[in-house]
């Protein structure tokens, strides 16, 4: 995968000016020095850019100089003055400048029709509804001329990851504070391809002032589906900024030719009424390794019926090896990391001597699962999903009172090695490695965890972010923030969006 770094700047280089160059001597040393970080990381050669050698040859930071003169249209000279400082200091896209025109080397695409994305983190300068809505408006730029749609997902891993965030932020780019790079893609492709970053540093905005987080998620995206830097000024994809207005904004041609080079046309979409689509439901059919369902009937209604309910309330949730599973009425929904559809167990046929889950959690490091009916709780081996000997076991053995008759939710967390124990508004923080609960537990979930509520229905952990369901509402929690992300609907997880 080629990773196309960062974007976007604050201000645009003003035209091409047609004065005689200002030569070294009026440069300051710092202006030498950003010249030279400048062309290492946008125009010297990708398998020398780190060389330290590079850095000190004159005659490579001449013609790379050149190289960075032509591009933008100033005189070449191979010479740093003012006029080429001055672009330099202009905030910018961080993608290099050297790559071929108008796409990436190996021209790297999408090869599927939908591609869903994911904002895991917001920025505070705008609401969620407005980074969502502009965040979608830059995607339907591209949606228009080529036949890709885009698709906004509010769980797991979507195909574009997107955040806000400054400075260092988990990859090898971190952001260099305001009026820099803004924020950076990288090409289509498996794992991280297209995933996109603003700098959280920025003040972003939908007008002129600040940044316009349309034109640059715009740029953004135009490199998440492949396409390189333009050397058309007016072209979205130029490597440096300046605000147009975006009312009625629409791909501007080079860009347009460029993605359609890479995708093709869209096909008007015909005049007749389409057929309505069936109402979403699950898959009906089991794994081949999984049981079927009881043909008997339960006195509880069948949790297929409240499947794609906007009112789906959980019972349990938990991980068992990267898939998720989902109880309800003594079945269970799981939801795989590795095949399609979305599989409906009644619980007993899987694990007979468990009828109903109230709660459950994983603890990955020991490959065991735990599973909560009542008083009781049984260890399930993770890698066989298979009843381990000894159980079940009091829930008192964890360390919980004898008054506690039920538990609510529990959840291993990872970071920290505990597993939080909900029972009505208290909380208790179990360590698994020392068999105990924590010293001054229990507490009030409403005192750690703001924003949750004071009840949690079902909770569980995936891709760094703990969930906290109560009712039909969950809590997307980011437990180092003590933060809710965002706040979504159960009945998301399976597939009935």
């Amino acid at each position: 995968m080629s990773l196309a770094d960062f974007w976007i700047a604050l201000l645009a280089c003003s035209a091409v000016c047609h004065a005689a160059p200002t030569i070294a001597p009026t440069v300051s040393p710092e202006e030498e020095d950003l010249a030279e970080g400048y062309l290492s990381q946008f125009y010297a050669d990708v398998g020398m850019r780190n060389s330290s050698v590079r850095s000190i040859n004159k005659n490579a930071f001449s013609q790379d100089l050149e190289a960075m003169q032509a591009f933008f249209g100033l005189e070449v000279t191979g010479v740093l003055n003012n006029e080429t400082v001055e672009v330099m200091k202009a905030p910018r896209c961080g993608v290099s400048d050297i790559s071929r025109y108008g796409h990436f080397p190996g021209k790297p695409r999408w090869e599927k029709r939908l591609i869903t994305y994911r904002i895991t983190r917001y920025t505070p300068d705008l609401t969620q509804s407005q980074v969502d809505r502009t965040i979608a408006q830059a995607f339907q730029l591209y949606s228009d001329v080529i036949p890709l749609n885009f698709k906004q997902v509010y769980s797991g891993t979507a195909d574009i990851m997107i955040l806000f965030k400054n400075g260092y932020h988990g990859d090898f780019y971190p952001f260099d504070g305001a009026g820099g790079v803004l924020a950076h893609a990288n090409s289509p492709g498996q794992g991280q391809g297209g995933d996109t970053h603003f700098d959280d540093d920025e003040t972003w905005t939908l007008t002129q002032r600040g940044v316009n987080l349309l034109l640059v998620a715009a740029h953004e995206f135009g490199h998440a589906l492949g396409l390189d830097h333009s050397r058309d000024r007016r072209a979205l994809m130029f490597p440096t900024y300046q605000y147009v207005n975006t009312n009625g904004y629409r791909l501007p041609d080079d860009d347009k030719r460029g993605v359609q080079a890479l995708y093709g046309s869209r096909t008007p979409v015909p005049t007749t009424a389409p057929k309505p689509k069936p109402p979403p439901g699950p898959d009906p059919g089991p794994e081949p390794e999984e049981p079927t369902e009881d043909p008997n009937p339960d006195p509880l209604p069948n949790p297929r019926d409240e499947q794609c309910s906007r009112e789906l309330v959980f019972d349990a949730a938990t991980s068992i090896r990267g898939d998720l599973y989902f109880f309800k009425n003594g079945y269970y929904w799981r939801k795989s990391s590795r095949l399609q559809g979305i599989r409906l167990i009644k619980v007993n046929t899987k694990w007979p001597r468990i009828h109903y889950v109230d709660a459950a959690f994983e603890v990955p490091s020991k490959d065991v699962v735990y599973l909560f009916e009542g008083r009781q709780y049984w260890g399930i081996r993770a890698s066989a999903k298979t009843m381990i000997s000894g159980y079940p076991k009091s829930i008192t053995n964890l360390g919980l009172p004898s008054s506690v008759t039920k538990v609510d939710a529990a959840v291993y967390v990872p970071s920290t090695g505990k597993t939080l124990i909900f029972v009505n508004n208290q909380y208790w923080s179990y360590d698994v490695g020392r068999n105990r609960v924590d010293f001054g537990y229990p507490r009030a979930i409403t005192w750690d965890f703001p924003g949750i509520g004071s009840r949690v229905d079902a909770a569980f952990e995936n891709y760094g972010y703990m969930y906290f369901s109560s009712g039909p509402r969950q809590s997307e929690y980011y437990l180092p923030y003590k933060r809710v992300m965002r706040v979504l609907l159960n009945y998301g997880w399976l597939n009935c969006y």
